[in-house]
């Protein structure tokens, strides 16, 4: 079930924002409109962080030194890299808000690059100990894969205790990812919400 409540931009405050999805709603913008579609799904989508699988290939592409990963080095890039090549759900008003929920310190990335080349990212926002996975990109191979392990392996030795996906797709089902129910989540995400773990560090 999506419950589903449309609003106007002049509600993407900061603090607005961060009270929605404590809530356990998430804004999507509508292309060619300035409207604003709030979904609060049952069940919902966390791939927890203590039984994320890392498939064999995949771990050795990381082991192998071809991507440089990030962290917090270039949001904004990688809030547009998300928006390509798809519906736009990600609208110049919901770029802002999130640009500037990164500005605060609320919001993260992680990015992934082949040399110089920005190739693949992922970005979500913090709520305490809880990151909430917006969405991811790739414009190579395994990229985006690579930034959502790096994700949470980044998430686990910070000390985060949850991380919120949005919906199983089979992509995410091969990590971990599983659905639990609505009030389980906003349970969980009341237990973690004044937590203050720390996101940002060095590049890896």
């Amino acid at each position: 079930m999506r419950e589903r409540h449309t609003a106007t931009p002049n509600t993407l405050s900061p603090e607005f924002l961060l009270a929605a999805y404590r809530m356990g709603y998430f804004p999507m913008g509508e292309a060619e409109s300035p409207a604003i579609s709030w979904y609060r799904p049952d069940p919902r989508a966390v791939i927890p962080l203590d039984e994320i699988h890392v498939p064999r290939r995949l771990a050795r592409t990381i082991r192998s030194g071809r991507f440089r990963v990030s962290y917090n080095e270039a949001f904004d890039q990688v809030v547009l890299g998300c928006r390509e090549n798809r519906p736009v759900w990600i609208t110049d008003p919901i770029r802002r808000a999130f640009g500037h929920l990164h500005d605060l310190g609320h919001a993260h990335s992680v990015e992934v690059w082949k040399e110089e080349r920005l190739v693949g990212g992922i970005y979500g926002l913090q709520i305490g100990g809880a990151f909430m996975a917006e969405s991811k990109f790739h414009r190579e191979r395994d990229a985006s894969k690579v930034a959502l392990v790096k994700l949470a392996e980044r998430l686990r030795d910070s000390g985060f205790r949850l991380l919120e996906v949005q919906f199983v797709t089979d992509h995410l089902a091969r990590f971990g990812a599983r659905e639990i129910p609505l009030r389980r989540y906003l349970r969980l995400l009341a237990d973690v919400a004044d937590e203050a773990p720390k996101f940002a560090g060095d590049t890896k």
